[in-house]
């Protein structure tokens, strides 16, 4: 069993270890003395030695001062030595050394006090000090990218809504608006009754040739017509209608009305044309008054995407010349099955 570690010294004790106690021996008469030289050649301890200066003489040295006794501390027994050797004897403890006068200690000073804080301004009551300014947060480095998986994905704001309902305005709502007159104005067909209201076809042969003459002139005028009709029309009371037009597509109802009042406003003496408003989206009405053998008369014109009616009204003013053409043309032109 190896030795126990040497204790660490306590605050104030003596460096010098303390000599372990001597172990219980038996009475000194029971053990044999043992001489430690013996079998040592002892002789030759006489050497010649030079002789050496003497010394100067020194001056008297002051006593060394007595050390205090230390105080003994127990400790753990030593081991026990193995085999048949004795154990040496323990040297004897040193006398205690007189300690000199202590040199006086000097006072500490105080602790300084902790520095005060700085001062603040006093402000009138009533005025905040404007706050200052906060810097924006500091963008990244110029050329610095981020890590791929790490930049955050803003999420989008759902606009499909709108954009559907501008799609289906601009795609169905367009072709509705401007499709629904043409489809409803074409194709069509004419076809004369026999009676409107209170006007008759006339059929004599000067009223036939009269229709004949305004039929080729109507297919000479428009080139695109698809069908022309011409009659003339009377009352019991002397009134006389006569009307003319043509069937087919047309691209612009209200510049063709337009062309047709000017090309009969040097025939009939037209005075300046009137708009019409007719109450159906993509047609036009034009009417002026005129003269004709000696009598005043009324000139309209209806023209819309599929068909233009054109009629000479005597005896009638322009308010009521402008409704019988709409019921004749109501009568004359209707949809092609």
């Amino acid at each position: 069993m190896p030795p126990p570690l040497p204790r660490r010294p306590v605050w104030g004790e003596s460096a010098e270890p303390t000599p372990p106690a001597p172990l219980p021996m038996g009475p000194p008469e029971h053990q044999t003395p043992v001489d430690p030289w013996a079998g040592v050649d002892t002789g030759g301890w006489d050497l010649p030695s030079a002789e050496l200066p003497p010394f100067p003489s020194l001056p008297p040295t002051m006593p060394h001062p007595t050390p205090p006794a230390t105080r003994q501390w127990p400790s753990s027994p030593p081991a026990r030595s193995v085999g048949s050797h004795p154990v040496s004897p323990a040297a004897a403890p040193r006398p205690p050394q007189a300690t000199g006068p202590r040199m006086p200690t000097r006072p500490m000073a105080p602790p300084a006090p902790p520095p005060a804080p700085p001062a603040v301004p006093k402000q009138r009551r009533g005025k905040r000090s404007a706050a200052p300014p906060v810097a924006p947060p500091a963008g990244p480095p110029p050329g610095w990218q981020a890590p791929r998986g790490s930049t955050p994905v803003r999420r989008r704001r759902r606009r499909w809504p709108w954009l559907l309902l501008l799609t289906l305005a601009c795609c169905c709502g367009c072709p509705a608006y401007y499709g629904f007159p043409i489809s409803a104005q074409y194709p069509v067909q004419a076809a004369l009754p026999a009676q409107v209201d209170d006007l008759k076809l006339r059929q004599d042969s000067r009223s036939t040739e009269t229709a004949r003459q305004l039929e080729n002139e109507v297919r000479s005028e428009h080139l695109l017509a698809e069908g022309t009709f011409a009659g003339v029309y009377s009352t019991s009371g002397g009134k006389q209608v006569t009307v003319f037009g043509g069937t087919g597509f047309r691209f612009s109802p209200e510049s063709d009305a337009e062309a047709e009042i000017s090309r009969l406003t040097a025939r009939y003496s037209l005075e300046t044309p009137q708009s019409v408003d007719t109450g159906v989206r993509g047609r036009h009405e034009r009417c002026a008054v005129g003269q004709s053998d000696g009598g005043d008369v009324v000139v309209c014109t209806s023209v819309d995407y599929g068909s233009i009616a054109t009629a000479v009204f005597t005896r009638l003013s322009v308010a009521d010349s402008a409704a019988l053409l709409a019921t004749l043309r109501a009568q004359i032109i209707q949809p092609k099955a």
